[in-house]
């Protein structure tokens, strides 16, 4: 293949057709042809003299030779067709794997990753990351992780990335596999993150100090695993010590992972933070009464149910605030909830909410 650059470059490539030829097979063949076109066109855009491409890493162009603008098109128009693939699959067990896979080869390119971004394609890719058992998934997680750890060098998919859920799914999958190489990427794709954005705070929240610790412990082969997983608790480590009590509890609540760790039922924590709880025209409080909407986990509802009493109990205005914000009727259809927790911290709830801090308080005694 090489050997073809040698006499052509890619302009000429794609004027005499054969890039165009492939790629107008991906949308007319069958799927043995749109398979293999596919990675035809993955292999031969990977394999083209980088000398040839007027790109910057932001993925646009350094000049404006219209040389140029063919390939881009062409990357464009496969870069289409796979998240076509990904989106609805013309072969269900065939279709994503193919895509991934030649993903995976495209996404260093930077041209691939703006057009990937701009066709809303990172989205696509997170249900994708979840804990796998089977030979064929793994690869195909790896391959997924891979292009997550890819698009991680590029600021808008990495912006994408702070408001979804691809840092819990990548969580999960580093704290569960076994798989070196899947634990590797993942790895390397928390060091790029760890000083973008609010990313550190969220590690911290989600337990990855934890999880570091013990992956360190295990006998892995790559050397270099070793030291990303020490350069990654090292920036862990200066994170919890940026984070106050209440970045802590706003990472947990904005991400809906409530439980009972120990600043809920502080009232020290309360009462330096209840001002806090006004930041954003009260954006904690709204978070909050939107879980008891939304939440299936019982545990997150209690714990919802108790931060909303423990904010009428310590602010001025705890009580008007809370029924300005119509939490009253979420609250009492969880005290019919089957969970005897969540009925508990509803009622303690509601007692604040018509009875004042002080007569819920001797009620509860």
């Amino acid at each position: 293949m090489m050997s073809l650059y040698k006499y052509q470059d890619s302009s000429s490539l794609a004027h005499n057709g054969l890039l165009c030829d492939s790629l107008l097979l991906l949308w007319k063949g069958n799927w043995f042809i749109q398979e293999k076109s596919c990675k035809i066109l993955a292999l031969i855009v990977s394999a083209r003299p980088k000398t040839q491409v007027g790109v910057v890493a932001n993925g646009e162009a350094s000049n404006s030779k219209k040389k140029f603008t063919t390939i881009d098109d062409v990357l464009k128009g496969l870069v289409e067709w796979l998240c076509t693939q990904l989106k609805n699959p013309s072969q269900p067990s065939l279709s994503i794997p193919s895509a991934i896979n030649c993903l995976a080869t495209l996404l260093k390119e930077p041209v691939v990753r703006s057009s990937f971004v701009q066709a809303d394609g990172v989205k696509l890719l997170i249900p994708l990351i979840s804990p796998a058992s089977t030979q064929q998934s793994i690869q195909l997680l790896y391959e997924t992780c891979l292009c997550m750890w890819l698009l991680s060098y590029y600021e808008p998919a990495v912006e994408y990335l702070a408001t979804s859920r691809a840092l819990p799914r990548l969580v999960d999958v580093v704290r569960s596999s076994t798989k070196e190489k899947v634990v590797r990427v993942v790895v390397l794709t928390f060091r790029n993150l760890l000083s973008k954005g609010t990313f550190g705070a969220l590690m911290v929240n989600l337990g990855l100090p934890q999880i570091v610790q013990s992956l360190k412990a295990q006998a892995w082969s790559d050397e270099d695993l070793f030291e990303a997983l020490n350069q990654l608790e090292d920036g862990l480590k200066d994170n919890i010590k940026k984070l106050s009590s209440f970045d802590k509890y706003k990472q947990e609540v904005l991400l809906g992972h409530l439980d009972w760790s120990p600043m809920h039922k502080d009232p020290l924590f309360w009462r330096d933070n209840i001002t806090c709880f006004e930041e954003n025209d009260f954006q904690i409080l709204r978070v909050l009464i939107t879980i008891m909407d939304s939440s299936n986990d019982p545990r997150a509802l209690a714990v919802a149910c108790f931060d909303l009493s423990q904010f009428i109990q310590h602010h001025p205005a705890g009580r008007v605030i809370v029924t300005d914000l119509k939490a009253k009727e979420r609250v009492m259809k969880l005290m019919s909830h089957e969970s005897a927790e969540v009925t508990k911290n509803a009622l303690l709830c509601i007692q604040r909410l018509f009875l004042g801090a002080k007569y819920a308080s001797f009620l509860r005694a």
